[in-house]
């Protein structure tokens, strides 16, 4: 019998696996190879390859998840020359794609002698929220909630105590009738100052002590004329319009020069019309900022940040008025060409995973151990050169020609040439663009 045919049997016939959490890491692996590989060694091997020897720093890489069987790579790069504010900085990004380094240093060296990039920090406050249902009058909520709420602040004082020591903690809290939307619905607002902190767990954590006291005070309150309000949940919110960032970089027309033969109008004019097509047309939006996001995510991976968290919270924002859009505003004015955005996130320098991880504290020694204000410029920053350098790419030579060639390596890699054929390949193709099949039979006319 062919032996796909026995390991399609083999799948059907497996049996749910009982406490495979107590299993070592080892015995994960045994487990994994017999019923998901096929007994297959090379898979096993390159499992275990994937290592660290140092046991020590392989234990602690262990313990960020569960059911760890192996590392998982990223390549780990330096965007240097970026002047942000009048200081260089050179920018750390852990990403996988081919050009993204390359192309936010591009972006980087363009705007070095045009003034550079400049921030300005719009807003840091985060929210978090206790979700609510009570299907009495709304009138009785509200007097609820004027009973009741001095008691809910005060109750947070010994898990606010440190962070107001920092300057933060909670700023303000609002009773929310949300009834319109969903019946019976209301939500206890906070907004937050975390400092130098994302902030998750103390934002939870205040949360859930605001909703024990709520719902010691409703058990006290006599004015409900239905049953007392009920907690469905509380929890931070990743959407974080009042955290933003704003980034810009501008010249006048006459400083931008000609770009791959295209004039310095002409391409001031043909960028602010590719932005104003993000801005209008979904299709395009989507992709317009997935590149932004290249170039924001590699800080935040990089920098032991939540990307997750920060891919939420930009999209929504992106899509605020009910349309998805360009984040990112391009314009001509006063013969000046004006390129700018403002990001929300919400990221920290202390806590979590930046504080765990050793390239993410190296990561920001790199930038010189900033504020969690200063780690959203970078950040932001990285997002605009990013788009920056797609459009200019986009809005002259085209987006593969040099994206395919980022790809070459790899591609050298896939179709087996050797060390010798790989240089002789990648001189050929050194004013081409290369694909799959021009590779194949270069390099068979090569080995021939």
């Amino acid at each position: 019998m062919h032996n796909d045919c026995i390991f399609a049997i083999q799948l059907y016939f497996m049996q749910p696996v009982t406490g495979f959490s107590k299993l070592s890491k080892s015995q994960k692996i045994d487990w994994l190879v017999s019923n998901h590989l096929n007994d297959n060694a090379t898979a096993r091997e390159t499992l275990t390859q994937y290592w660290n020897e140092d046991q020590k720093l392989q234990d602690l890489h262990d313990g960020f998840s569960e059911n760890t069987v192996t590392n998982y790579y990223f390549p780990f790069g330096l965007a240097p020359n970026f002047k942000i504010d009048g200081q260089l900085v050179t920018i750390p990004m852990a990403i996988e794609e081919s050009s993204v380094v390359a192309a936010a240093s591009k972006a980087a060296k363009f705007w070095m002698d045009r003034g550079g990039f400049k921030t300005v920090i719009k807003g840091t406050k985060k929210v978090g929220q206790v979700h609510l249902m009570y299907h009495g009058l709304s009138s009785e909520m509200d007097a609820f909630y004027a009973f009741a709420k001095a008691e809910l602040l005060q109750s947070l004082e010994q898990i606010n105590a440190s962070m107001k020591k920092r300057g933060g903690g909670i700023v303000s809290l609002d009773l929310i009738d949300k009834t319109k939307n969903l019946k019976g619905y209301y939500q206890l607002h906070a907004t937050f100052e975390t400092k130098d902190a994302m902030g998750a767990n103390f934002i939870n954590t205040t949360l859930e002590q605001l909703a024990t006291t709520f719902r010691l005070k409703a058990s006290q309150f006599d004015g409900f004329s239905s049953d007392v309000p009920e907690v469905i949940m509380s929890i931070l919110s990743n959407y974080v319009p009042e955290c933003v960032v704003n980034v810009s970089v501008s010249c006048k027309i006459d400083e931008i020069g000609t770009i791959n033969g295209v004039t310095g109008k002409e391409f001031a004019r043909k960028f602010v019309q590719a932005v104003d097509i993000a801005t209008v047309e979904p299709y395009r939006a989507v992709t317009h900022n997935k590149g932004i996001m290249n170039g924001i995510d590699a800080v935040v991976i990089a920098t032991g940040n939540d990307f997750r968290a920060v891919e939420a919270g930009v999209h929504a924002y992106a899509a605020r008025d009910g349309q998805y859009r360009s984040l990112t505003k391009a314009r001509v004015e006063n013969d000046t060409f004006i390129f700018e955005a403002d990001f929300p996130l919400a990221l920290g320098t202390v806590g979590g995973l930046t504080s765990l991880h050793p390239l993410s504290k190296l990561a920001l020694q790199i930038l010189e151990n900033p504020s969690a204000e200063h780690l959203m410029k970078v950040t932001a920053v990285a997002g605009l050169a990013q788009n920056f350098a797609a459009l200019h790419s986009l809005v002259t030579t085209g987006i593969q020609a040099g994206h395919m060639k980022m790809h070459l390596v790899n591609m050298l890699e896939q179709i087996g040439a050797t060390d010798v054929e790989k240089d002789l390949l990648r001189k050929e193709y050194a004013d081409k663009t290369p694909s799959f099949s021009a590779l194949r039979e270069s390099l068979l006319v090569l080995r021939s």
